[in-house]
């Protein structure tokens, strides 16, 4: 998809797109994504909530009444922030990422820590990783945790890994422990195999398994990374080559959570033990699975933007090979 996204500075007729969407209306539209997942660990099982559950669409606070359940800790996932898109789909990639921000900052409860699943920036330049660090600042949080996207590997990581590596291991990935939960942040954007398909590789998959050996098998397990470890949509590389030999490895663990980006809408899927989830992105949204003829950035008429955004939620029929798409739009059409 990288060819498709070739950023360029707005002129004052791209401030308006076709549709009719100029900057301040698509900022004041995005205020209602969900653009990030709030989690709650308590005893080893996880609960998400979509950032917009938690907004007053009148007022733009906490719903009145909000009680959130108590949890040993908490943390919030965003993904694909693509700062430097300057298209149509939206001018402003930096204004909605300090939308979530934001969200996150008026949470009930503050995360221990935040995930960003993937594609910081748009081209790996060093002026967006810049603007990414400075915005994420603001961050009422304790540390923030990336994973890379495609988008961030243009120079086969160098720089992603300079600036946002550190103490990882080969290509960017790592695990930590957070109350008695293990994460693990996985690289499978370094090596696209035919059709786009994420790839772990042999040397990241022989880490995973030296890394999970001496756990038991109660440890609750998270495992984050860009790409879906799950064939959600292969004919548009929204899966991962080599997942099946990943899963094997973590069929052992009674609570297995996989978190990705990439794909810019809620997908979620329950196998087994292993709960997946895909993030809604803080730029734009993309195609529903088939949808459209090739995924990538969508335009969206400001009046249903709202309607759009956010809230898409996809169920896998596994024997059926099958998607079946529910819309919960954030407003009603």
């Amino acid at each position: 998809m990288s060819d498709q996204f070739q950023p360029g500075e707005p002129n004052d007729q791209e401030q308006k797109n076709n549709d009719g969407i100029d900057r301040r209306g698509f900022l004041e539209c995005m205020a209602w994504a969900g653009t990030g997942v709030l989690w709650m660990m308590s005893g080893g099982v996880m609960k998400s909530f979509g950032m917009s559950q938690m907004i007053d669409k009148t007022t733009g606070g906490l719903k009145q009444g909000l009680v959130m359940p108590k949890s040993d800790f908490s943390f919030v996932q965003i993904s694909d922030s693509h700062i430097g898109f300057s298209k149509a789909a939206n001018p402003d990639v930096v204004g909605t990422l300090n939308a979530a921000i934001a969200k996150i900052n008026n949470m009930p409860v503050t995360p221990s820590f935040v995930l960003h699943t993937g594609d910081l920036s748009h081209l790996a330049q060093a002026d967006e990783f810049d603007t990414l660090e400075q915005s994420l600042k603001s961050v009422k949080t304790e540390k923030i945790f990336y994973v890379p996207g495609e988008h961030d590997m243009t120079d086969n990581g160098k720089l992603y890994l300079e600036r946002f590596g550190k103490g990882t291991q080969g290509d960017g990935w790592y695990s930590f422990d957070k109350n008695g939960v293990h994460f693990i942040g996985l690289n499978n954007v370094t090596n696209h195999v035919d059709g786009g398909l994420g790839y772990i590789g042999p040397a990241q998959l022989k880490w995973l398994e030296a890394d999970l050996k001496p756990l038991s098998n109660s440890t609750p397990i998270v495992v984050f990374a860009h790409i879906p470890l799950w064939a959600i949509y292969p004919q548009w590389g929204w899966g991962t080559d080599d997942s099946a030999q990943a899963l094997a490895l973590l069929k052992r663990f009674g609570s297995v959570s996989v978190l990705n980006g990439h794909i810019h809408q809620t997908i979620q899927k329950v196998e087994g033990n292993i709960t997946f989830h895909t993030a809604n992105s803080t730029a734009f949204p993309q195609p529903a699975p088939g949808a459209a003829p090739a995924p990538g950035p969508m335009k969206v008429p400001a009046e249903k933007l709202r309607t759009m955004l956010g809230l898409t939620s996809v169920n896998y029929v596994e024997h059926n090979h099958t998607l079946a798409i529910t819309d919960t739009p954030l407003i009603q059409g």
